[in-house]
């Protein structure tokens, strides 16, 4: 499929946009400054441009596996600290990657669907005008077995107190 040639114009108008987002992922130490292999704990250290250091298991990462402690210690990080290289090995690895695969699951998807909220369209803005005119965002139906499960308001009346039971 051939896709459409970008016109000189519109990469330069890009720049700034990422220049900003770079800045953002530097800022919030989604890029390295270094890299180092500790051979007494077999792993990666890494210093993040926020100053924190993030260190992975060596065993973690299938290609490096089998490497030799010297073919290891052969890291080196992009020019833009975006990524790790090990250049006799053939193996880069992101730093973003390897950050979001350092948390769990839910925790990367509830940052995705974070990111993917923030993310602005004239749909959306049009959605949020028309139901900001209804009233606001519609409320969630309940449906299916969880509508079930739906207690009714116990029988009291207005004072609060139970109606009598008959006798048995």
């Amino acid at each position: 499929m051939a896709s459409a040639a970008i016109s000189d114009a519109d990469i330069l108008a890009q720049i700034p946009a990422a220049r900003a987002r770079d800045a953002q992922d530097r800022k919030q130490g989604r890029r390295a400054t270094s890299a180092r292999y500790d051979r007494r704990t077999e792993r990666i250290v890494l210093e993040l441009t926020n100053g924190f250091l993030f260190a992975f298991p060596v065993r973690a990462i299938p290609e490096l596996r089998g490497a030799t402690p010297t073919q290891r210690a052969a890291v080196a990080v992009n020019r833009g600290g975006s990524a790790l290289r090990w250049e006799a090995l053939d193996v880069d690895l992101s730093v973003a990657g390897l950050l979001l695969s350092a948390v769990g699951a839910d925790e990367r998807q509830r940052d995705v669907a974070r990111m993917l909220g923030q993310v602005t369209s004239a749909t959306k803005a049009a959605t949020s005008r028309a139901n900001g005119a209804k009233g606001g965002r519609p409320k969630k139906t309940v449906a299916g077995p969880k509508a079930a499960q739906v207690r009714t308001p116990s029988k009291r009346v207005a004072s609060g107190v139970r109606p009598a039971r008959a006798a048995d």
